[in-house]
Order: C-alpha cells, then sequence, then structure tokens
C-alpha cells in the first residue's frame, strides 16, 4: 500500500529516506550499523542537581536561538519542490527488492510530506505508518556527538585533548583525540566486523547480551589499528563507544539521561528513546527483519535485541518525526554554539558524493543541493536523516531490513526524490 498525503504545520505529507549508495556488510550492512545497548558497570547515576543544570542549559540554548534567523546556506526557493509520486516509487522498489516495507517523512519550511509502501509487521499484516517508531542506528552517533560538543561549549572538554586525560590509560596512543574520535579518524578498529562476519549466527550471539563498553574497546584494541591518529577516516563503531564513556565521565549521567536532558526534553521528541539494555521498542513500531546471508533463506525478526552491541554507537530509538525535528533544530543553530557547528560541519572527503565531519554526513546530490545528516543500519532497519544546510528542509526515511544491498542503494534515490525533486 503506499499513501501519500499533503498538509501544512503538521498536517499530513510525504516522505524520504536515504541510504549510502554502498555495498551493505554482514548483518549490520554498513558502517552505520548501530551498537547493542549495554549495561554498564562504571555509570553513575546522575544527581538531581546535575540533571536540573543540563536541563536548564538545554532550554536555554532552545530560548536563545532565533527561528526568524537568515537561512544558512542556499536560500530556499532555490530548491525545488520535493517530488512525492517519485519517492513513492522508490519506497515501492525497496519493497519490491526484499523490505517489508518502508516509509518516509519530509518537513519542509512547515508543510510536511508523507509516504508510505508495505507492512510493519509480516504476521499482522499491519500496515507501515510514518508514526511508527523504530532503531535508527548509527544516527545515534549524532545524538552523542551533540551532548559531547554541548559539553565543548560548557569548557568541560576539549576537541583537541588526548582521549586519555578524560579516561586515563583506556587507549594505546595518546595522540587520539576527541576530534579523531568524532570524525572517525583515531585508527581504532571497528570490532563489530569480527562480530557480524555472518549475519545470522553473529546476530544471535549478541542480541540479548549485554556489553560493558570497556568490553567492547578491549574486542578493539586486540587488533592492530587501521592508521595514525589524524591520518585517514576509517568508520569505526569503536570511536563512538569511547564517546559514550566521555559523555558518562564528564557528566556523571548515563547516556540515557544526558540525551534525555540536553536533546530529547528540550526539543519535545516524544518518541525517542535509549532502553538499553531492554530489548523492547516501546509503544507503536515497525518491526525489524534481518536478510540471512544465504540466498532464498527467510527473513529473521530481529526487533527485540539489546543493541548492546553499539550503545552509544547505534542504539537509540526514534521516528521519522521526531528526527526531522532533530536534524531541523541542530542545522538551524539551536543545539550548538555558532563555533562548534562549524567544528561539527568541517568535514573529510569519504568518496565522490559523500563526506564526514564531527558525528555528521555530508551527502551531495546530483542537482549540486548538499545535505547533512546521517545514515543508520542495524539488524532489521535501514534509515536515512537529512536535511539542508539552512535546516528548512528535512528527511527521513526508513526501511524494516538490513543486509540487504539493493534495498540500501535504492533507498538513497529518496535524498534525490525529496531535495532535488527527481
Amino acid at each position: 500500500m503506499v499513501s501519500a498525503t499533503v498538509g501544512r504545520a503538521g498536517v499530513l505529507g510525504a516522505v524520504a529516506l536515504s541510504l549510502l549508495a554502498v555495498p551493505a556488510r554482514a548483518a549490520t550492512g554498513t558502517p552505520e550499523a548501530p551498537a547493542t545497548a549495554a549495561r554498564q558497570a562504571t555509570t553513575t547515576t546522575a544527581t538531581a542537581t546535575t540533571a536540573r543544570q543540563a536541563a536548564a542549559t538545554a532550554a536555554a540554548r532552545l530560548t536563545a536561538a532565533t527561528p526568524a534567523a537568515a537561512p544558512r546556506g542556499s536560500a530556499a526557493a532555490a530548491l525545488p519542490a520535493p517530488n512525492t509520486a517519485s519517492l513513492a516509487a522508490v519506497l515501492r522498489s525497496v519493497v519490491a527488492q526484499g523490505a517489508p516495507g518502508a516509509l518516509a517523512r519530509i518537513d519542509d519550511h512547515g508543510r510536511t510530506h508523507r509516504v508510505t509502501r508495505g507492512v510493519a509487521d509480516r504476521v499482522t499484516g499491519r500496515a507501515i505508518s510514518t508514526r511508527d517508531r523504530f532503531r535508527i542506528g548509527s544516527v545515534t552517533k549524532t545524538f552523542t556527538t551533540v551532548v559531547l560538543l554541548q559539553l565543548v561549549d560548557e569548557h568541560r572538554l576539549a576537541l583537541d585533548a588526548p582521549v586519555n586525560r578524560y579516561l586515563p590509560g583506556l587507549l594505546p596512543d595518546d595522540r587520539i583525540t576527541v576530534r579523531h574520535l568524532l570524525s572517525h579518524r583515531s585508527g581504532l578498529y571497528d570490532y563489530s566486523d569480527d562480530m557480524f562476519a555472518a549475519s545470522v549466527s553473529g546476530f544471535e550471539a549478541v542480541r540479548k547480551k549485554v556489553f560493558t563498553y570497556r568490553q567492547l574497546v578491549a574486542l578493539s584494541l586486540r587488533k592492530p589499528r587501521t592508521n595514525a591518529p589524524g591520518a585517514a577516516y576509517s568508520y569505526s563503531n569503536t570511536n563512538f563507544v569511547v564517546a559514550g564513556l566521555l559523555v558518562e565521565k564528564l557528566t556523571g549521567q548515563p547516556v540515557r539521561t544526558a540525551y534525555r536532558n540536553r536533546i530529547v526534553k528540550p526539543l519535545k521528541l516524544t518518541d525517542t528513546f535509549y532502553v538499553h539494555p531492554d530489548t523492547a521498542i516501546p509503544g507503536r513500531h515497525t518491526r525489524g527483519y534481518l536478510t540471512p546471508d544465504r540466498a532464498g533463506a527467510p527473513l529473521v525478526d530481529a526487533t527485540a535485541q539489546t543493541v548492546s552491541w553499539a550503545q552509544s554507537a547505534g542504539a537509540v530509538i526514534s521516528s521519522a518525526r521526531d528526527l526531522d525535528v532533530f536534524y531541523g533544530a541542530l542545522l538551524k543553530g539551536r543545539l550548538l554554539s555558532a563555533a562548534r557547528l562549524a567544528d561539527m560541519e568541517r568535514f573529510t572527503k569519504v568518496n565522490g558524493t559523500t563526506a564526514y565531519g564531527l558525528g555528521l554526513r555530508r551527502r551531495d546530490l546530483s542537482c549540486g543541493v548538499s545535505v547533512y545528516g546521517h545514515t543508520g543500519a542495524v539488524q532489521g532497519y535501514y534509515t536515512y536523516a537529512f536535511g539542508t544546510k539552512d535546516g528548512g528542509r528535512t528527511l527521513t526515511a526508513m526501511a524494516n531490513t538490513s543486509n540487504n544491498a539493493k534495498v540500501l542503494n535504492t533507498l538513497a534515490g529518496a535524498l534525490e526524490s525529496a531535495f532535488c525533486g527527481k
């Protein structure tokens, strides 16, 4: 089933999500695959005072923002209108290629577009909806980065300081800085490469498992580093596991509390949760289905999982609406100072169409427009969440499968439909 409705300021419409056009890794496919939430033995509970201070600081950031400020980047009028018919065709192709369902939502200067195709649940046959919650995978990395950059704004963290200054003895090289982590230039080996060399068996081995952050770091350090600190971009979930440790050390709070007080509450994100180590998605949600490596084998329902193998690298749950709000606010400068947002948008080229900043991807489209956000892949879900430079138009798209390169590559077309009108 396809639905496309259009409205203003929260009225119905059509949405699209796009993933990087690169081959998927086994099990979680791409570097963007989120880690399973894990229980941390060293986590300390934030005091009520600390929580109130963080919430007050976050609220002050939003209050200080000027929604009417001149847009950053190209004028909104220069963008072609979204092509919802083309977007619907992208989602139809995604379903034809093996995803049970797909959804997309575009928020465009007060106008909302929604498009859906297929089912959220293969057993009941319930149609997928843009109101559904889902696992966002490595889109989590932007949330984690925002928290750390807020701490930089608060003079509690320095981007170019060694990680070992804050976490003594954690890493084998004092040259690895916080900036290296957030830009994937630390050289730390990605432990998830080994975990998911086989999709189904690798997933089943960790589906209910709970790791500590330090256990995951130890898995990485068993392998040689991929390059010298700062030398080259090399995507690694290990970087954002260490980032989670930094958040907890500097705030004295679990990452769950930091996300909630600094992002979720100030932006009124009603569908965004970090439930680790719980395995269930709360409320109405789309079920996720993992594609096995063997052709013709049945899809595996991967909905219930701890995502502890990734945690602050990929365990957040959200919705299309919440992700559009989040990236719109971020790109409009409502979550960070201008200096920190500029740090986030200092990009390193990855390939002909993509670049990576600090927890943020830039995607260069065929019409000359660049969009900013992140991709996500976790067992059962592919997500793309991107916005224009000024945050005026945002897109979130999701397919409820993973380990399917055709779906991954086709879903990337949603960006062209949403931002180029193609």
